[in-house]
């Protein structure tokens, strides 16, 4: 195991690059970036925004960037027209526009080998320290959705298998296909008209994590005010959760209780809770709590956007949505490193929790 592990920790740096090159690559002929979007502010701002870039003004002056596209001549950008070329120029040099891409190109690679991500464009804030900022929000609805996904749906799933056919089998299955029918930003958006001042009640809170007044609170208070304003955001991300993995729970263990092995020790007399948990449940729970890794990282930074746009929960999704809109390179090429990184060796951990749950699968012994 140790050998399997070893090599897929080195294959996570050719992935992760080639990952990265592809969507380099990618912007590079994508229309627009940010020097046009520093030219149209430009034209609707007057001087300030050069003031800005010059270092003048507020937040707006950066390093060199990372990973972004562009080119050098002022022609190149449709925001340019009726502006003076210095000024263009002096837009692509604070923004490192004025260099090749292949350089451009090494130096974000050079900076991922240290874990340097580069400064965002538009924040003047290191992009490590954006992420860093926004990673308690989406970690918060990731952890405890997919949590309680599996602590509901396993149990359920497992019900279902042993009463197959029966009225409860039945009647769960509608309500989690309904369940899985309504769009988790659709139901955000029933849950704030319903109980957070939309047109009925104001039970719960529509912004952030923590009520404002409470940072120097007990951590008591503090913890039942995060309750609170995490109860409407994990609804909403749990409620199309709860069919794919309750039918896949039902469908393994359905698929074990007939195997033979399941009749032999029936035939042995053993008793009905000793042949399911101490037989089936280990063969039927394999692929299930080995894919608890990817459905975390799938939750956290690819279905909360719309949830978080909903509730005014500044997480990565709406980092991710808004530096795609402003073309804040750093940060879209950032994150993308991040959460690449993150998922291969989410993937690798679930693969080792494969042997965890049953000890004789060996990874050594494929061919």
């Amino acid at each position: 195991m140790g050998a399997y592990l070893l090599r897929r920790l080195l294959l996570v740096v050719p992935t992760l690059l080639g990952i990265i090159l592809i969507n380099f690559a990618v912007v590079q002929f994508a229309p627009g970036g940010p020097v046009d979007q520093m030219l149209a502010e430009l034209k609707g701002q007057g001087g300030s925004t050069l003031g800005r870039l010059s270092g003048e003004g507020q937040g707006e002056t950066t390093g060199p960037p990372r990973g972004e596209s562009g080119g050098n001549e002022a022609s190149r950008y449709r925001g340019a027209r009726g502006l003076d070329p210095a000024v263009v120029r002096e837009i692509e040099r604070a923004f490192g526009f004025d260099k090749p891409w292949p350089t451009r190109l090494g130096e974000m690679l050079a900076g991922y080998a240290r874990f340097d991500l580069g400064r965002s464009l538009f924040q003047d804030r290191p992009v490590a320290q954006l992420i860093m900022d926004k990673l308690p929000v989406s970690i918060s609805l990731g952890l405890w959705s997919t949590l309680i996904i599996y602590l509901v749906s396993i149990p359920l799933g497992i019900r279902k298998a042993v009463r197959d056919g029966s009225r409860f089998d039945l009647a769960s299955s509608a309500v989690v296909l309904v369940g899985y029918a309504i769009p988790g930003f659709l139901f955000a958006i029933l849950l704030v008209v319903l109980f957070a001042g939309g047109s009925f009640v104001q039970w719960f809170p529509l912004r952030g994590l923590l009520s404002p007044g409470l940072e120097n609170a007990s951590f008591v208070t503090r913890a039942a005010d995060y309750a609170w304003h995490m109860v409407l955001p994990t609804l909403a991300l749990i409620i199309g959760g709860f069919a794919g993995l309750t039918m896949l729970t039902k469908n393994s263990f359905m698929e074990e209780i007939n195997k033979q092995y399941v009749v032999t020790a029936r035939a042995k007399g053993a008793g009905e809770q000793r042949v399911l948990y101490g037989h089936v449940f280990r063969n039927a729970m394999l692929l299930i709590i080995a894919g608890f890794p990817s459905a975390f990282i799938g939750i956290l930074f690819t279905g909360a956007l719309l949830v978080e746009i909903i509730f005014s929960l500044d997480g990565l999704g709406l980092l991710g949505f808004e530096s795609a809109i402003r073309r804040d390179y750093p940060v879209m090429f950032g994150t993308l490193y991040i959460f690449t990184l993150l998922g291969l060796v989410m993937q690798i951990i679930g693969d080792f929790a494969y042997t965890l749950v049953d000890p004789r699968i060996d990874f050594e012994a494929r061919r």
